[in-house]
């Protein structure tokens, strides 16, 4: 579980120090939905890994002086290209796997 990227084993105070942010910046990035922490059963907010780098990443931005929103935005856009390059070499590779079948 602990090399899972996506498990949420971080609490928002240690989040916090990891990235250097200050919990409200956390909050603040939830809000503009760049991550959204998984709630445990009491309510507490509780992070990925992967969560945590995009945070880090977002907070180097914003330190970098990009507004907030703009940060989250990219860092969406940028995760999304990332994904759908991801996805196209696999799409390729099954083709070319089809293509030597044949």
């Amino acid at each position: 579980m602990f090399g899972d990227d996506d498990y949420p084993a971080y609490t928002m105070g240690r989040a916090a120090e990891i990235t250097g942010a200050s919990q409200d910046f956390l909050r603040r990035l939830d809000e503009e939905k760049l991550i959204t922490p998984f709630r445990s059963a009491g309510g507490h907010r509780r992070y990925s890994r992967y969560q945590l780098r995009l945070a880090a990443r977002a907070r180097e931005m914003v330190d970098q002086g990009t507004a907030l929103e703009a940060a989250c935005r990219i860092i969406i856009l940028e995760d999304q290209l990332e994904e759908a390059l991801r996805q196209n070499e696999i799409f390729k590779r099954r083709n070319e796997a089809r293509e030597d079948l044949s």
